[in-house]
């Protein structure tokens, strides 16, 4: 089996080699799917580490959409082994960068890990005003509605889509979590939210602890 420590170490270190080398190899001996969801649990906690140093000022904007891109591939490695959790079973995400903001890194990171917990993610993109989210929630009628901003201003934009859902009659049939930088216990509980994160990993774990 995998060093799953070895290759924690090596997505914090970003090296792109190593890990597909690890997971090609494991591939290989034809996983079970707890093996497979196990190692993208490592994949995750070496995502942890990313953030750690990029809080920490050693890594930059640019290593942390690298090290999206690295989860999103090595996830693509383990997508037939990780099988039926890959159905979408556990549960339903919208999600979306809120109106004014244009970042995408931490939501695709989060969206990466979500789909690999076996959440199905509607991914309706960036900058989107209160109506888009309220539009996609009563199409797919999802358990969960996620937003994302790093601007401050994003705040704003959250509190406004919360009061659009209420609006719109859908806000009680959904959980909402928001993330990113200038979220706090605070803004979450003035903007109405359910939780709040700055961690992708942690977020998909309130995701889970919600659905299960």
């Amino acid at each position: 089996m995998l060093d799953l420590k070895a290759l924690t170490e090596a997505v914090g270190e970003l090296d792109e080699d190593k890990v597909y080398e690890d997971l090609k190899a494991l591939m290989a001996t034809n996983p079970s799917s707890e093996q497979a969801q196990e190692v993208v649990a490592a994949c995750q906690a070496g995502m942890t580490i990313v953030g750690d140093l990029f809080e920490q000022g050693e890594y930059f904007v640019g290593d942390l959409i690298f090290a999206g891109e690295l989860l999103t591939n090595a996830i693509d490695i383990l997508k037939p082994a990780l099988g039926s959790v890959e159905s979408g079973g556990v549960g339903t995400i919208v999600l979306g960068t809120v109106a004014g903001d244009l970042h995408d890194i931490g939501k695709n990171i989060f969206r990466s890990m979500a789909e690999a917990a076996g959440f199905e993610v509607h991914d309706i993109g960036i900058d989107q005003p209160p109506s888009a989210f309220v539009e996609k929630v009563k199409e797919v009628n999802p358990n969960i509605v996620g937003m994302s901003g790093v601007l401050t201003l994003a705040l704003e934009s959250m509190k406004d889509t919360v009061d659009a859902l209420k609006e719109a009659g859908v806000r009680d049939s959904v959980k909402v979590i928001i993330g990113g930088n200038p979220v706090t216990k605070e803004a979450c509980e003035q903007i109405g939210a359910d939780a709040f994160t700055t961690n992708a990993a942690e977020g998909v774990k309130i995701c889970q602890d919600w659905v299960s």
